[in-house]
């Protein structure tokens, strides 16, 4: 039991003593230099933290951190919701009934985006997404600092439209799919030697 006693204090005192050598080591700020440089992990002087958020760790030109979308840039093709390994992505595409446009590398637009919501709370950081998009319109940004009281603030809405736009958007493709039908059964009746019996 007394062993037990002493190997406590023993644990208890390197623990505090390893403590307050770091506590009274160094006074002075630490110098915030690039990642990139020869020393960055070999900075020994200084505190162990930076005076947050008055000064910030130099963020790396590969660093994967916040997602943004460039909506005019995107064709609602899907294929980083696809691709994307947590589901994080939510999109709802909606046929467009003529082209809408183009994005900036010259693509047809041909479907509305009525939903491109990604949810950061559940993003592995992967970049996945960024490197499928064909038009490039999905990137990682240099922000990684979004803090929110809610974890719901963190799901992002990139669509602007609206539900009453989608709702005229889907009416429209509606009535021209109606359309289109009703063409083709009248073309089938008028078509020469269709009688509608059949023969024996």
């Amino acid at each position: 039991m007394t062993n037990k006693v002493i190997n406590g204090f023993t644990s208890a005192w390197k623990g505090l003593s390893l403590t307050v050598s770091h506590l009274f080591a160094s006074n002075a700020k630490r110098k915030v230099i690039s990642a990139s440089d020869n020393n960055y992990f070999k900075q020994l002087e200084g505190t162990n933290t930076i005076q947050y958020p008055k000064q910030s760790l130099p963020v790396p030109e590969v660093g994967r951190y916040q997602l943004d979308v460039e909506m005019d840039d995107c064709i609602v093709c899907d294929l980083c919701a696809k691709i994307c390994p947590v589901n994080c992505i939510d999109i709802e595409a909606i046929k467009a009934t003529e082209a809408i446009g183009q994005t900036s590398d010259g693509t047809t637009k041909r479907l509305y985006a009525a939903k491109f919501d990604i949810d950061m709370a559940k993003c592995m950081y992967c970049g996945l997404c960024t490197i499928v998009c064909p038009t490039e319109c999905i990137v990682m940004t240099n922000q990684y600092d979004k803090t929110v009281f809610e974890l719901s603030d963190l799901t992002y809405q990139f669509s602007d439209m609206t539900p009453e736009e989608a709702a005229e958007k889907r009416a429209l493709l509606d009535k021209q799919l109606a359309e289109r039908q009703a063409a083709k059964e009248a073309a089938m009746k008028n078509k020469p030697g269709q009688t509608g019996e059949g023969t024996v």
